[in-house]
């Protein structure tokens, strides 16, 4: 499958600030150049239909970037994308049957699979990229550039909140923490209570809470005492707007980057995204193809690094999700 090239940085602050203020985008009639086999945008394939997807604010950019590039080449199907968190997507839209796909940066729950098994729905899960889940202050916040997972989770914790910084951390100012968050809906406030605060862990709920990313953007950037914390896509294209803060769970304090995500040195805010078809759908030659193409460009670095903002599947990642979406394609069209 030939893949698009784009302006990187132009795309993706466009994506996501679709992801940002919309929450949702229709990709009928996208007119981006591609590379398919009739050179008109149809393919030549006949393939027609609509896809519906939902879930996380996460992966949205990610969802955004493939459904333009295919659409470029199948002029006939139509994507719509709505950004709901991972959570949200599964309860109201996956597992009532309402939409094909929903993506999540965190994996299904037990009880959400209950719940599509219940309504005849089957989820396929499909890793598509790895993210560096970034804590961030305001630029003037010169008291902290680095902070253990211990201050993080006194932060966070509803078990006995501190109200200032110096709470916190004596060295720090006795200034009122200002906290900016995704709501509960969210993976990436699923993956923090699990990777921060522990299975046990209670999430404080005196924070503003919003399934839009560049509101915790805005929020942080106003207020000097403020502290948040979103995917690294979206503190990626608004370094000059919010400082990232380097997170040290014993072993010293490493900073939020693609390359150390890839490595495994950040530690323990790296975490899998994932997008999830349902196997019932996949029965119709038009999604079948457009979850082929979305894994096919999943070990991009033009696409997923340097326009998106994560890091890319290797190739045994890769492999092992596209064995596991032929099969589930096997078992759909029988």
């Amino acid at each position: 499958m030939t893949e698009t090239s784009t302006n990187g940085s132009t795309t993706r602050r466009r994506l996501l600030a679709a992801a940002g203020s919309a929450g949702v985008i229709g990709l009928a009639g996208c007119t981006q150049s591609g590379g398919g086999d009739g050179g008109d945008g149809s393919g030549g394939d006949g393939l027609s239909g609509t896809i519906d997807i939902a879930g996380s604010s996460t992966v949205f950019p990610v969802a955004t970037a493939m459904a333009e590039r295919f659409e470029s080449e199948h002029s006939e199907v139509d994507i719509n994308i709505q950004s709901t968190g991972s959570g949200g997507g599964f309860a109201n839209h996956f597992c009532p049957g309402r939409t094909d796909f929903n993506n999540a940066s965190r994996p299904i729950r037990s009880e959400e699979e209950q719940s599509c098994s219940e309504n005849g729905i089957t989820p396929v899960e499909l890793t598509v990229a790895t993210d560096a889940l970034t804590v961030v202050v305001n630029n003037e916040a010169d008291w902290v550039d680095c902070m253990t997972t211990d201050e993080l989770a006194a932060i966070w914790s509803a078990e006995d909140p501190p109200t200032t910084w110096s709470d916190v951390n004596s060295d720090w100012p006795d200034r009122e923490l200002e906290l900016y968050g995704p709501t509960d809906a969210s993976g990436t406030y699923d993956y923090f209570i699990e990777s921060i605060l522990g299975e046990e862990g209670n999430h404080r709920q005196d924070y503003s809470a919003t399934e839009q990313d560049r509101t915790i953007i805005q929020g942080i950037e106003g207020s000097e005492a403020a502290i948040g914390y979103l995917g690294f896509a979206y503190y990626s294209q608004n370094t000059d707007r919010v400082k990232a803060v380097g997170i040290d769970d014993g072993s010293g304090c490493v900073e939020p980057s693609l390359e150390n995500a890839r490595t495994g040195e950040y530690t323990p805010l790296s975490r899998p995204l994932f997008t999830y078809p349902k196997q019932e759908a996949l029965s119709e030659e038009h999604v079948a193809e457009f979850a082929r193409f979305w894994l096919e460009n999943a070990t991009s670095e033009e696409i997923i690094a340097d326009e998106v903002g994560y890091v890319p599947l290797n190739e045994d990642a890769q492999s092992e999700a596209m064995d596991r979406l032929e099969t589930a394609i096997e078992n759909a069209q029988g």
